[in-house]
């Protein structure tokens, strides 16, 4: 009698945020990207489409209490996804190391990458419209793949090469750090606006 087993899982954490005011969030985005002229010209001397604050502002949660309310609660939900990832410690924690907006305008791109010194990473969505793009992972395997077939189109998820993740307004997405991600050009005429994350084993 055979037996299957799955091996070197590569879990993905999707939840809600709660006791955020959406709205709130999304003008307060909008205001600091309007007056960042630091990440405004980080964006434009390195072709980034739309806004990121990831170049210019590290104190968003001093900046806007709003921004204190989230972290909080991305704590609490990055400590529910650490405690089932099984990692050992010691008596250090998984905290956060850094926290900035983006703003992808229609036609934007963010092409594919990881996030090599942290430990999780995570987005949450701030405005998505109809048609926005979906996040893309990447099979972590994928280089090491040079002779094998195709996938099926129904194939299973954890078999997938690539796996596009359609977010709502308060989705929560966090993914080990190591795992190749990607946003898909954004094809709805307003912008999709999120707020990404990292988190670090602190020294």
């Amino acid at each position: 009698m055979s037996n299957i087993r799955m091996l070197f899982s590569t879990p993905l954490y999707h939840s809600r945020l709660s006791g955020i005011d959406a709205g709130e969030l999304e003008a307060s985005c909008l205001s600091i990207a309007e007056d960042d002229e630091a990440g405004q010209a980080w964006c434009e001397e390195n072709d980034f489409p739309g806004y990121t604050s990831y170049a210019s502002l590290s104190d968003l949660g001093w900046r806007f209490p709003i921004f204190a309310d989230l972290i909080k609660k991305l704590d609490a939900h990055v400590a529910a996804f650490v405690e089932t990832l099984d990692f050992d410690l010691g008596d250090r924690k998984i905290v956060l190391e850094d926290l900035w907006i983006n703003i992808l305008p229609e036609g934007g791109i963010h092409t594919a990458h990881i996030h090599p010194h942290s430990v999780v990473s995570g987005t949450t969505y701030v405005a998505m419209p109809k048609g926005g793009s979906a996040i893309k992972f990447e099979d972590p395997r994928h280089a090491m793949m040079m002779a094998a077939p195709p996938r099926r189109k129904d194939a299973r998820d954890e078999l997938k090469t690539f796996v596009y993740v359609a977010p709502k307004v308060g989705d929560v997405l966090l993914w080990e750090s190591w795992l190749r991600h990607e946003v898909p050009m954004n094809m709805a005429e307003d912008d999709r606006i999120s707020v990404s994350f990292n988190y670090k084993w602190e020294s």
